[in-house]
């Protein structure tokens, strides 16, 4: 689970034109360390959602990746 979100989001960074990540942190803001605008939210949230089948904003907003891995376990 967390190599597929790994991979969405860097293919996310990639249509940005900013480098691909190794790895993720828990503590990884999404906007402020990962760069993402809301329309990369949006993108996020649509390509979870197809893979995973679950809303990651449906409780609420999503500020970290951390948050991201407990919506989805």
């Amino acid at each position: 689970m967390e190599e597929k979100v790994l991979e969405i989001i860097n293919q996310i960074r990639k249509n940005n034109n900013l480098d691909g990540l190794s790895n993720l942190n828990k503590t990884d803001n999404l906007r402020d360390d990962l760069g993402f605008t809301s329309f990369d939210l949006a993108e996020l949230t649509v390509k979870i959602e197809d893979i995973f089948n679950i809303d990651i904003f449906e409780d609420g907003l999503v500020n970290t990746v951390g948050e991201i891995f407990q919506k989805l376990s």
